[in-house]
């Protein structure tokens, strides 16, 4: 029971520790940002310091190089002209200067590769940080517009169908409304063209509209006119 129960003690916590970071995960992340930038400043002063040594130790091998070859030619002259002490002690000199600049140049390979190595370590970080710097921009303006969206009154939708629903009503009945008007106006307008033609055809212009008793007496009286 007591393993169950601290189990689950550290279930919560974690639980609590997650829920802590996901709601300050934002002011978290610019300060790993900080950090991260901190380091890869140290590590460019690391890199400019290991860059430093090895121009030095660059010289300071060229200076025995320079000296080996010197008092070499100064030997073979000694030798030339059968000084020998003097040729033997250079040679013994050129000797330690020998040893020297194989240690030099043991140093300057290391120095180099400490460089190489650092300067890898530079450039990978310094693209990775600027890689965050771009996700924490994206993150803050995600975080702005969620904010925003927020903001808006949940029954925003709902209440904007509901305009939108009342204003397709309105434009149907208006359009209903003009529909009716237009066809009153069309039918008042054949009422009057109906009676000027009345009018017209009542004052012997034209063929008579309507059939009179006058006209029914006068078509009889032709039929019976007619020869059988």
């Amino acid at each position: 029971m007591f393993r169950s129960l601290f189990t689950l003690m550290r279930g919560r916590a974690h639980d609590a520790d997650e829920a802590f970071t996901d709601a300050h995960a934002l002011p978290i992340l610019k300060q790993q940002l900080r950090d991260c930038a901190q380091a890869v400043s140290a590590a460019r002063k690391a890199l400019a310091l290991a860059i430093a040594q090895n121009d030095q130790e660059t010289e300071q091998f060229e200076r025995f190089t320079a000296r080996i070859a010197d008092l070499e030619e100064r030997t073979v002259a000694a030798l030339e002209q059968g000084q020998q002490d003097l040729a033997q002690e250079a040679a013994e000199t050129i000797a330690r200067l020998q040893t020297d600049q194989e240690t030099s140049r043991e140093v300057l390979k290391t120095l180099q590769e400490e460089v190489d190595k650092l300067r890898a370590s530079v450039v990978t970080s310094e693209q990775r940080l600027r890689a965050l710097k771009r996700g924490e921009r994206i993150a803050m303006a995600t975080d702005k517009a969620q904010r925003v969206s927020q903001a808006i009154p949940g029954g925003t939708s709902s209440a904007l169908r509901d305009a939108e629903e009342t204003l397709t009503r309105l434009r149907t009945r208006q359009t209903e409304v003009e529909a009716t008007n237009e066809a009153l106006d069309a039918l008042e307008n054949t009422h009057d063209t109906r009676s000027l033609r009345e009018k017209l055809a009542e004052a012997g212009c034209g063929a008579p509209l309507k059939t009179t008793a006058e006209a029914v007496l006068e078509r009889l009286r032709t039929q019976t006119a007619k020869p059988v």
